[in-house]
């Protein structure tokens, strides 16, 4: 991949990745609709909703926070676009993990009840799907040889012959990445849960727009590692990528709608166990037959 192809993707990511991230929200309320055998909002609710938010009042509980949730989105954008450029997908990975911890601090630092126990279970989410995440960086390293993007998807066949069980980890952990039941415990989409909207509670007005944009980055982002399991020399494998995102995102709605929020102790055990036998072993393996 030359450095003005790298440049490109870079770039699109930034400008394209919210209105894509956008358009699959909405898909992903309409098709929950049908699920609930509702009709559900337009498609491009999630545009409309987070217009009126830059547009409602600025009213803020610490002046901080703003400052965090910038700080959260701008490290997103980096991540997104240094994955796409083709850089260390490893570098990639730390970055992310630094813009979850901004996103913690916005919550902590407003000392609501709500926002505090959102926060605290923030940190254990982390805590959950950090290993996955990392395992799988290790996961590329040993089946492609480089933590390069750019070299991964210049693999002579799609990565995920080798890495089946790093491949369900990763959509595993999506879910809590995603905010989908059964795991979102930090925040929620409905207010008349557990926690009111955990993490967002205090935030209003276009500092919960910019949390939503950063959002859709981020499951951009997500998509986009799952398209290096697929990816590889061959024309076909983009559109062959694109078949594996969308069946991996109906298979996240899908959880998301047939599943009731669990408890943490029960998110933290699961995902440790399901790392551990799927991730771990089958980087055990690639270390032995390499």
């Amino acid at each position: 991949m030359s450095i003005n192809t790298r440049i490109i993707l870079a770039v699109c990511f930034i400008v394209l990745a919210p209105f894509v991230g956008g358009f699959l929200e909405g898909c992903d309320r309409k098709i929950s609709a049908r699920m609930q055998r509702r009709i559900g909002p337009p498609v491009l609710q999630p545009f409309y909703d987070v217009t009126k938010l830059f547009k409602k009042q600025y009213v803020v509980v610490s002046r901080s926070v703003h400052f965090l949730l910038v700080s959260y989105m701008s490290l997103m954008i980096l991540t997104g676009a240094m994955l796409f450029a083709g850089t260390d997908l490893l570098m990639c990975f730390f970055v992310l993990s630094t813009a979850a911890t901004f996103l913690y601090f916005a919550a902590a630092v407003t000392n609501s009840p709500y926002t505090t126990i959102g926060a605290q279970r923030e940190l254990i989410q982390m805590m959950a799907y950090e290993p996955a995440v990392l395992l799988t960086a290790a996961g590329f390293y040993v089946a492609a040889g480089s933590f390069n993007t750019a070299d991964i998807i210049n693999s002579d066949y799609s990565l995920i012959i080798k890495m089946p069980g790093f491949f369900f980890a990763f959509v595993f952990i999506m879910t809590i990445k995603m905010r989908k039941a059964p795991f979102d415990i930090s925040t929620s989409h409905h207010a008349h849960q557990e926690l009111v909207k955990g993490i967002t509670t205090e935030m209003s007005g276009k500092n919960l727009g910019i949390f939503n944009i950063t959002e859709w980055y981020e499951n951009i982002f997500l998509l986009g590692v799952v398209a290096l399991f697929i990816l590889n020399k061959n024309p076909w494998s983009i559109l062959a990528a694109v078949i594996v995102i969308l069946l991996v995102y109906f298979v996240e709605i899908l959880i998301g709608n047939s599943n009731a929020r669990m408890k943490w102790e029960t998110m933290l055990k699961m995902t440790w166990i399901v790392t551990l036998f799927s991730a771990g072993v089958n980087l055990l393996v690639l270390m032995v037959i390499k």
